[in-house]
């Protein structure tokens, strides 16, 4: 039996991409698990209740390679783990193609190239992005997305919160959908803990 598995770094991030992939690939939706949360660690619930699902012969269809784990070694202990299950992993998107019942030596290289090539571009990503936060330090400027609501409107919008306005009308008036309201109602209470 074949399964799904999707998974974004954060709850900001959509897995929409990867679950159309997913359906259009043939698996079901009752049999796609996913996770909105870090590769960086394996305590994930969606791949928790995966992996209680799994049997032997069952096969993981994922987009890429990196959604299984974010690092080279994280990546091959897993596929280790699930071959001596029994289990395989397939991905649709990776410019290689994986598909661990292949046992082929050329399938055990694009699997630990693909792996290699997911850890390298994470490491670059994060030097990039502190480079990125170092210059605009030395600039005085905030790096990142421009925010969408200045401090003074996010005052307004949780005054008006705290009016008992409906959280819909008041992130309407702002321009913003409701999860970016209250993203960054949460977001300015998390910087004003000590």
């Amino acid at each position: 039996m074949e399964f799904g598995y999707a998974r974004v770094s954060t709850n900001h991030q959509d897995l929409e991409r990867q679950l159309v992939a997913l359906r259009e690939y043939g698996i079901p939706e009752e049999r796609i698990y996913t996770d909105r949360k870090t590769g960086a660690t394996m305590d994930r619930p969606g791949w928790g209740r995966l992996r209680e699902m799994l049997r032997e012969g069952d096969r993981i269809v994922a987009t890429n390679l990196d959604r299984y784990g974010r690092n080279l070694r994280e990546c091959l202990n897993i596929v280790h783990e699930l071959r001596e299950q029994g289990v395989g992993i397939k991905t649709l998107k990776d410019p290689i193609p994986i598909d661990t019942g292949d046992a082929s030596p050329m399938a055990e290289i694009a699997v630990a190239l693909l792996a290699l090539f997911a850890h390298m571009e994470r490491v670059f990503m994060l030097e990039r992005a502190a480079h990125a936060r170092e210059v605009a330090a030395v600039r005085g400027v905030r790096a990142g997305r421009p925010r969408k609501l200045t401090a003074d409107q996010l005052a307004a919008a949780r005054a008006a919160i705290a009016a008992e306005q409906k959280p819909d009308a008041v992130a309407a008036a702002f321009g913003v959908s409701r999860s970016t309201l209250y993203r960054y109602l949460s977001d300015s209470e998390m910087e004003k803990q000590p």
